[in-house]
């Protein structure tokens, strides 16, 4: 395999949520069990990234806890409307994160997709979103995800000239890990860890990566 391949794998909630959640949300919410399985199954693979969505407080009571006992790292999305509201992260919780070696990262304000936004709300997600996390974290904050997996040809030009060193997708495929836009796969509430080694952590089909990469390009031209 070519050792500049990745495969970036997304956590967004574990065990049980301690917010209510929006629409959908639960089918991304998964069991401590199976999350350890996952780590046990990555831990002695480099062509493995790991990262967190949507800055909920199991990413520190058991998405933390986890990457240190396997001597792991990740980036952590975060929220910066969510930070220090019940069942989200805190300010601290940031800074223990970095303290940790763990990257933060913007997953925006409000948790809502960027394509059609307004200038103001532009400014919102990506500008005024940033300097809250990078202020609370203490760190700059270089990396963004985007919610909803959601993105067209202006945003990503907006989030280019912002100076986002790499943005996150969930387009479900493989990638380079120097690529600017990288694609995840997100772990579901009904994934087992055989699906997972065999929809996710194996070699994909030629057929798979090219349907994959053709969404993508459909998704940066319109």
């Amino acid at each position: 395999m070519d050792n500049k391949a990745v495969i970036n794998i997304c956590f967004h909630g574990i065990g049980s949520p301690q917010r209510s959640l929006g629409r959908d949300e639960d089918r991304y919410w998964i069991s401590t069990d199976l999350y350890s399985q996952v780590l046990m199954e990555v831990a002695e693979r480099r062509d493995v990234a790991i990262s967190f969505d949507d800055g909920n407080i199991s990413d520190i009571e058991f998405g933390l806890e986890g990457l240190l006992r396997h001597e792991l790292t990740a980036t952590f999305f975060v929220l910066a409307g969510r930070l220090g509201h019940g069942g989200s992260l805190a300010a601290r919780d940031l800074e223990d994160l970095q303290r940790h070696g763990m990257r933060i990262g913007s997953h925006g304000m409000d948790h809502v997709p960027w394509r059609s936004l307004t200038p103001a709300q532009q400014h919102r997600e990506l500008i005024e979103a940033r300097q809250e996390i990078s202020h609370a974290a203490g760190v700059p904050v270089t990396e963004a995800a985007l919610p909803h997996g959601s993105y067209d040809r202006r945003i990503l030009s907006n989030l280019r000239l912002l100076g986002y060193q790499h943005v996150f997708s969930s387009d479900r495929r493989r990638t380079n890990h120097e690529a600017w836009l990288q694609p995840r796969f997100s772990i579901h509430a009904d994934d087992t860890i055989e699906s997972i080694r065999s929809r996710i952590l194996a070699p994909a089909s030629r057929i798979h990566e090219l349907k994959t990469r053709s969404v993508g390009v459909i998704k940066r031209l319109r």
